[in-house]
């Protein structure tokens, strides 16, 4: 059963942020895809366990952005 969950991105402001940001994230053990919304600053994450914030923090601090928060 695949988790999804929506972060927070600050720092996001086109389509190479988001390519970014989606590159970064898809190297973590696990995630199956990545949905990125640029005007909301929202990344969705959908992943085969759920992801430590951590590493999802250091994913998007390595693109150049920063992790705000985790929601649903």
């Amino acid at each position: 059963m695949s988790v999804t969950t929506t972060y927070t991105v600050t720092g996001m402001t086109c389509g190479h942020c988001a390519q970014a940001v989606t590159t970064e994230l898809t190297t973590l053990a696990g995630v199956e895809d990545v949905q990125v919304d640029v005007a909301a600053g929202a990344v969705t994450v959908t992943s085969a366990a759920p992801l430590a914030e951590d590493e999802v923090r250091a994913a998007v601090d390595e693109a150049g952005y920063e992790l705000a928060g985790a929601g649903a």
